[in-house]
């Protein structure tokens, strides 16, 4: 499995190649499975009320083109994961994120994120692709 960062999530879904990086949609392409932490539809949700993003319909439906449509599994946050996610060193203090990181790391699952903190975490050695 490979979970998606929020961002990530977001690049793939609205077909922004440009910004994602070399190898990273052969790779996604590639998954035997892709998921993303439910935290992450929160990410969106909250990003796009308060204009960071802008989606290209609105929000439901986006959802459901990038959830069920897309084939990318929504992973519940889990006692397991929330117990990981505030396990984890604090190099990256957004809970958010760390509950995405826990994700990955319970699922024993591959990472795609562009956060640069990301690779601060050992627990993700051999699982993230950054």
């Amino acid at each position: 499995m490979m979970v998606l960062d929020t961002h990530v999530w977001l690049w793939w879904i609205n077909q922004d190649m440009n910004t994602l990086r070399p190898g990273w949609s052969e790779a996604i392409q590639q998954a035997p499975r892709l998921g993303v932490s439910a935290i992450s539809c929160f990410e969106v949700a909250w990003l796009e009320k308060h204009g960071r993003i802008e989606l290209p319909c609105s929000r439901g439906i986006w959802f459901e083109k990038a959830l069920a449509g897309s084939g990318v599994e929504l992973l519940p946050i889990t006692p397991e994961i929330a117990g990981a996610a505030v396990d984890l060193v604090e190099h990256h203090r957004d809970p958010q994120d760390r509950i995405i990181i826990a994700t990955a790391l319970v699922h024993d699952a591959q990472l795609l994120s562009a956060d640069g903190k990301f690779v601060l975490y050992e627990e993700l050695a051999g699982k993230l692709m950054a």
